[in-house]
C-alpha cells in the first residue's frame, strides 16, 4: 500500500515557475512507476509527465521542454518542476504510483495560472 500527498499547488502569474512536490509513504517507493496527471475543468483528467523505477521520462507534448519530473527514491518523494508556465496549464495535479495492475492517486493539488 503507498498513500501520496501532494503539495505546493498556488495561483501563479503565465510565465512563472512553480514545483510540485509528491510525498509517499508505505513501502516498496523505488520499484513503481511515478507520474504527474493533471485535469483541467470540464477536462478528463491525461497525462502530464513520468518517470520509471529506472529513471526514464517522458512528457505530454503540450508540456514538453517547460516540465521537468524527478524522483528522489532516498527521501520517497517525486517532483514536478514547472516553467513558462501558460493559462492552458491550470489544473487540479496529481500524483500517481503505477506497478503493473496496481494503481494509487494522491487528492490532488490546485495549480491556477492567471494574472
Amino acid at each position: 500500500q503507498v498513500q501520496l500527498v501532494e503539495s505546493g499547488g498556488a495561483l501563479v502569474q503565465p510565465g512563472g515557475s512553480l514545483r510540485l512536490s509528491c510525498a509517499a509513504s508505505g513501502s516498496g517507493f523505488s520499484i513503481y512507476a511515478m507520474a504527474w496527471y493533471r485535469q483541467a475543468p470540464g477536462e478528463q483528467r491525461e497525462l502530464a509527465a513520468h518517470i520509471t523505477s529506472g529513471g526514464g521520462t517522458k512528457y505530454a507534448a503540450s508540456v514538453k521542454g517547460r516540465f521537468t519530473i524527478s524522483r528522489d527514491n532516498a527521501k520517497n518523494t517525486v517532483t514536478l518542476q514547472m516553467n513558462s508556465l501558460k493559462p492552458e496549464d491550470t489544473a487540479v495535479y496529481y500524483c500517481n504510483a503505477e506497478r503493473g495492475l496496481v494503481n494509487y492517486w494522491g487528492k490532488g493539488t490546485l495549480v491556477t495560472v492567471s494574472s
